[in-house]
């Protein structure tokens, strides 16, 4: 593979990572809730997760999700209600931080599961590798989520840090409520999204 098809691929993946989506929504929330390193726990899952789906999209997944519109069907709501259980927690959250124990953060797991059922994932994966490789070609799959890897984990730490700062600078209670409850009204808004198209 030459590096004129390695340096579209990598923006392609720089794209679809670092925009807006349920996976960075969580992320950057994280960042305002919890110590650093346990978002990036998460991030190490969504990323990991992210990268057996787009292998097996690249392998024919996507074809079998076709060919079975149902499972598609259950996939989708499925990822709609996991986000919009997502957006209804933060919603939820009093914006006080806690000054000693240290509450459980999403973790690896959720991570990965969140990627199985993020509609933006498959996304990216499907128009990715039909726009990059030929189904029958594996190494190129491969060569491509090797690429994917380092630009995924950057871009959704990226969303962790960006928490981390607001969260340094936002000390009041109130003013964590109004940024959860902005980021909740954004998970459901993808959730709306998702149904409509």
């Amino acid at each position: 593979m030459t590096l004129s098809t390695m340096l579209p691929m990598s923006a392609f993946a720089l794209a679809a990572s670092i925009s807006p989506g349920p996976v960075n929504l969580v992320c950057l929330s994280s960042g305002t809730r919890y110590p650093v390193h346990q978002g990036l726990i998460f991030v190490t899952g969504a990323t990991l997760g992210f990268l057996v789906l787009f292998v097996a999209v690249g392998l024919g997944l996507y074809s079998v999700l076709a060919m079975v519109p149902v499972l598609k069907e259950v996939l989708t709501w499925a990822g709609v209600a996991f986000v919009f259980y997502l957006s209804y927690q933060l919603a939820l959250d009093d914006g006080r931080l806690p000054e000693s124990e240290v509450p459980k953060a999403p973790g690896f797991m959720s991570g990965v599961f969140m990627q199985w059922l993020n509609p933006k994932a498959w996304l990216a994966s499907a128009s990715g590798i039909g726009a990059f490789t030929s189904g029958s070609e594996f190494n190129q799959v491969i060569v491509f989520a090797a690429l994917y890897l380092p630009i995924c984990w950057l871009s959704l730490s990226g969303w962790v840090f960006a928490g981390a700062f607001l969260r340094r600078y936002v000390h009041r209670a109130d003013i964590l409520v109004t940024i959860n409850r902005m980021l909740a009204g954004m998970l459901a808004a993808s959730c709306v999204y998702l149904v409509i198209n």
